[in-house]
């Protein structure tokens, strides 16, 4: 996908904060420092658009950033670990929940997990949740650099196997780049 313009539009706690345009939204789901901002600034060849940060809870807003004026990325803050108050985190919760429940436009979301690590019950707790309310989900594996091509299809076929997926998912790295067109190729048939 060719990258004309970026823009950040706004940070939102509830609906009514969100944008009110109607274009399609694809949002970005996982564990605190997972990759999520890498993978975002990876996919849009922006540098630092998503902050990213070693410190685990970084990202505390639902973040909206305008593609192309055609459609949305959602930058949802992780869950998990966080080095953030405890009141902090517990609004965390019900704000993405409403997000992803009630938000007519939103095509798919993007489920980030560390291909090192095995889903936690966060993980698996979110993938019950989105597949209850019939959400289109594309799982993506990241920080695949940090193992050989063997491990990181074991591990794919591993996580995929213990999600019980219908489809594998997908490697990628920041890093160097793997599994970008992919992601993207699947990004474009939802929100088009």
């Amino acid at each position: 996908m060719k990258i004309v313009t970026v823009e950040f539009i706004k940070s939102a706690t509830q609906p009514s904060g969100y944008p009110r345009e109607n274009l399609p939204e694809v949002a970005f789901v996982g564990r605190s420092n997972v990759g999520k901002s890498s993978l975002i600034n990876t996919l849009l060849r922006r540098k630092q658009l998503a902050r990213t940060s070693n410190t685990p809870g970084r990202t505390q807003l639902i973040n909206f950033f305008n593609i192309n004026h055609e459609f949305l990325f959602v930058d949802l803050p992780g869950y998990g670990f966080a080095r953030v108050p405890e009141a902090v985190r517990r609004e965390w919760g019900p704000m993405i929940e409403t997000y992803l429940r009630d938000r007519e436009c939103l095509k798919m979301v993007v489920f980030i997990l560390d291909i090192r690590r095995d889903p936690s019950e966060d993980d698996l707790a979110l993938k019950e949740w989105l597949d209850y309310y019939g959400r289109r989900t594309l799982f993506v594996l990241t920080k695949s650099d940090k193992l050989s091509r063997g491990e990181s299809k074991n591990r794919q076929r591993s996580i995929g196997k213990f999600l019980a997926l219908p489809e594998m998912p997908m490697i990628f790295s920041a890093k160097t780049g793997c599994g970008r067109d992919h992601i993207w190729e699947e990004i474009k048939k939802a929100v088009t």
